[in-house]
């Protein structure tokens, strides 16, 4: 049975166009065939929810209508549609906030990341989880262990990132891996990469803060981009992954890579740089990039049960639904790592 509490309305925090988010009352959302509806409990700021607040935009993806942002969800089923059994309702989940078409091509061949009818959530035009409830494939809503917290269960989205970036990266163990940035993406890649047995960890950042954090999260070593230039030169990396989106960051990581190595771009930067194509080549260097996940879920829950990556301790700054606002520009403290809004 459904769950008697959901009320007729919720509250949405709503980006009403470039830097103005408004607190409102919708209707909750139906639970089409196939889905479920979410009581949403806790849900992580991400760079591209700060950059549609600030910039109105990321490349292509226009904000041209009130829009709910957040992404990084985790929650409660509280109703079911058609075709789900009821037992579901009561469990907790982690979303997946992925809706492919499941009919292209891509889709078919296990690779839905890239499905060109994706609806995404908190990319225009679909709203995301910055409000009391949410729908999703039931498919898409991973059920969590009760040992793990709400607020890490909305953080296996970023941890899907990293676990995708270090797929992408064939990163394996006794591996050498450089990582630009020590955010919270950075953090997830790090772990990730500990995780699938890599002996060393380089991750690199200007912020004296973020390298202090970072060896507690995954890395074994972290240096400044410059003053420690040449130690980071000195590397012959099996792979690496860029998270920073600087341009000085990837051309440096580029130069750090064995020959036969991999890089991976993750960090949203420049839409174009200028890269040294003959050296690349020479190096015979794979270079890829990453867009969103693959079935993650599991592994990141597995990993997470097995001690394996640290997630709650990535939370440094928390909000109520009605200071959204506040969440989003928590990145101007440099003491901020990860700012998540508690919204039940």
């Amino acid at each position: 049975m459904p769950d008697p509490s959901v009320p007729a309305t919720m509250r949405a925090s709503v980006l009403l166009e470039q830097g103005v988010i408004e607190m409102q009352e919708r209707p909750v959302p139906v639970a089409g065939p196939g889905e479920v509806l979410v009581r949403v409990a806790s849900v992580g700021v991400c760079g591209s929810d700060v950059h549609y607040y600030r910039h109105g935009r990321i490349g292509d993806a226009v904000v041209d209508a009130p829009l709910v942002l957040g992404h990084e969800v985790s929650g409660t089923v509280v109703d079911v549609g058609s075709g789900v059994p009821e037992t579901r309702v009561g469990e907790r989940v982690a979303i997946d906030p992925q809706v492919p078409c499941r009919r292209c091509r891509h889709c078919l061949s296990g690779r839905f990341n890239l499905c060109r009818e994706m609806r995404f959530y908190a990319t225009p035009p679909v709203d995301g989880a910055f409000a009391d409830y949410v729908t999703a494939p039931a498919d898409f809503a991973h059920p969590v262990p009760g040992t793990m917290t709400d607020e890490a269960a909305a953080l296996l989205e970023p941890l899907s990132v990293g676990l995708w970036s270090i797929h992408k990266a064939a990163i394996g163990p006794g591996d050498q891996v450089l990582v630009a940035g020590a955010g919270p993406i950075g953090a997830m890649v790090a772990q990730a990469a500990r995780a699938a047995g890599a002996a060393d960890v380089v991750v690199t950042d200007l912020v004296a803060s973020r390298r202090e954090r970072i060896t507690s999260l995954g890395a074994t070593r972290a240096l400044h981009p410059v003053e420690d230039a040449d130690a980071v030169a000195a590397l012959e990396a099996d792979s690496f992954v860029e998270c920073s989106g600087a341009t000085p960051a990837l051309l440096q990581g580029l130069r750090a890579v064995r020959p036969g190595g991999s890089v991976v771009l993750v960090g949203m930067g420049a839409d174009e740089a200028a890269l040294p194509t003959a050296y690349l080549a020479a190096m015979e260097i794979s270079l890829t990039g990453v867009f969103r996940y693959v079935d993650t879920w599991p592994r990141g829950i597995a990993l997470a049960q097995a001690g394996m990556v640290e997630l709650d301790a990535l939370v440094t700054h928390r909000y109520p639904l009605e200071e959204v606002e506040a969440a989003l520009d928590a990145d101007s403290d440099p003491q901020c790592m990860k700012a998540v809004v508690q919204v039940s």
